[in-house]
């Protein structure tokens, strides 16, 4: 990415890793997810001034094996968002935490 000077990343994160809604249940998914919140703004900082992008997102509860068939959001659905953030403009958004439904964990 670096030699080419264009990429854009995006890391896939869960409410449940918001600094600001941390409470009980579930502390090492919680803790991983702050990870990936934190390398985000880390990575970001890091690559300010190239063309490479990078972001985190909650995509939601999605039916997939983890979310199971309870959950509220497709697959395309909480992919959308991802999609999206993959095809930023050059000077795109960097650096942030997308929470890409209301109903998503934590928020």
């Amino acid at each position: 990415m670096k030699k080419n000077n264009y990429g854009r990343i995006v890391n896939i994160s869960s409410g449940l890793g918001q600094l600001h809604e941390m409470g009980g249940a579930y502390p090492a998914y919680r803790m991983s997810k702050t990870a990936i919140n934190a390398i985000t703004k880390v990575l970001a900082a890091e690559l300010a001034g190239t063309n490479i992008l990078v972001n985190s997102i909650c995509p939601g509860w999605v039916k997939t094996r983890m979310g199971g068939p309870g959950a509220t959001r497709s697959v395309e659905e909480g992919a959308d968002t991802a999609v999206w953030l993959t095809t930023l403009p050059d000077q795109g958004q960097q650096g942030r935490f997308f929470v890409t439904v209301k109903k998503c964990p934590g928020s």
